[in-house]
């Protein structure tokens, strides 16, 4: 069903999918120093997943009881020997799984009664479908404003996509194991540490040929208490840079989608142009019809995410969502320059770190993907 102005909601539990009818998944979970969220985690996890599903978690080098917490609700527990980020954990679980999906959740999501049910019908649906992702609910758990923003504004651009795209999320996604195996799984060179693994992942999947589908009633519950500097921090170095990079080494990456759409863009040049305006109205205050003018062209074009914060959180919320979204665009442009100015530095010397391998499509490899499956199941 349908809700929040056609936001896909949680389906009813009248699903079509039949327990005997679900395919077989591997959930593998990431966790380093999880805490009481990883342990609402695991609880929502061994709660409502089909009894065939096996729990796999990855211990990252934690130092609190994340491990035994996993090991006493039967998960099985591997470790990756020391701290290595979300990928290497995540490639680190993808060996020890059975199944033919696998489904990555991160430790501080939590799945909800229609999360796995949903997803099973997603791959039944859509079996020429290599890999998919879900979004955020509705109802972060963490209630300061930057967490609600944060969490929301995620929730809001999925949910407004097109069915497919070209990048991953792990915090719920799901890849075709013998896909993921093909494309040699999440860059741990790269990304040691977590930032844009996932999205580097879909675009090598679909580089390879292989399809990527956002599956909208797929939703999880976020519990990181996003902080304003922690968030500008994250959002700049772990994320804008690097993706930045990636982007003008390979033009093919370059797609009018998600974060990246044209009016997104335009919006980073209109937050720049509003400062230097205020800035120098200082000494020529003329140049405030310039800031005012960029204000009503923001305004204009975050029309209807600021309906979806009025729609969700009230007025005084989506008021205060108004100037920290022309922040997000500031600082997301400085992420930019920061990364064009390192890409451009990789030119100079010649090399070019962040190119993908140029790989044959995966349709062109069926027989050999066949092959391995086959070989996978026996």
């Amino acid at each position: 069903m349908k809700s929040e102005a056609g936001f896909i909601s949680l389906r009813s539990p009248e699903s079509r999918v039949h327990r005997q009818e679900y395919p077989a998944v591997s959930i593998v979970v990431p966790v380093y120093n999880g805490g009481a969220g990883f342990v609402d985690c695991l609880a929502a996890i061994t709660l409502y997943k089909p009894p065939s599903w096996e729990l796999i978690v990855v211990d990252d080098g934690s130092t609190d009881n994340s491990a035994a917490t996993a090991a006493a609700v039967g998960a099985n527990v591997q470790s990756t020997a020391g701290r290595m980020g979300p990928g290497y954990a995540r490639n680190i679980g993808s060996q020890h799984a059975s199944g033919d999906y696998l489904c990555f959740i991160d430790a501080d999501c939590e799945v909800n009664e229609f999360t796995f049910r949903n997803l099973a019908e997603e791959i039944i649906e859509n079996p020429d479908i290599e890999a998919f992702f879900g979004c955020y609910d509705d109802s972060p758990k963490a209630t300061n404003f930057t967490a609600q923003y944060k969490n929301l504004c995620h929730r809001y651009v999925h949910q407004r996509s097109g069915d497919t795209v070209s990048t991953f999320w792990a915090g719920c996604g799901i890849v075709r194991r013998t896909t993921f195996i093909a494309v040699g799984g999440f860059d741990v060179n790269r990304f040691s540490r977590p930032s844009i693994e996932d999205i580097e992942l879909g675009y090598r999947i679909k580089q390879m040929g292989g399809r990527i589908r956002v599956a909208k009633s797929v939703q999880v519950k976020h519990y990181k208490a996003w902080s304003l500097v922690n968030l500008i921090k994250v959002d700049v170095l772990d994320r804008g840079v690097p993706w930045t990079r990636l982007l003008a080494a390979n033009p093919a990456c370059r797609v009018d989608e998600l974060n990246l759409q044209w009016t997104q863009r335009l919006c980073v040049v209109l937050s720049f142009l509003l400062v230097a305006c205020i800035a120098g109205a200082l000494v020529q205050p003329i140049l405030l019809v310039g800031a005012l003018s960029s204000a009503l062209a923001l305004c204009f074009l975050n029309r209807d995410i600021y309906r979806f914060f009025y729609e969700n959180r009230g007025l005084s919320f989506m008021l205060k969502v108004v100037p920290m979204q022309w922040l997000y665009y500031f600082y997301a442009g400085v992420g930019f320059a920061l990364g064009l100015a390192m890409h451009c530095f990789d030119r100079f010397f010649g090399r070019d770190p962040f190119l993908l391998e140029v790989r044959p499509p995966l349709r062109a490899n069926l027989r050999e993907l066949s092959r391995v499956r086959a070989s996978d199941s026996v």
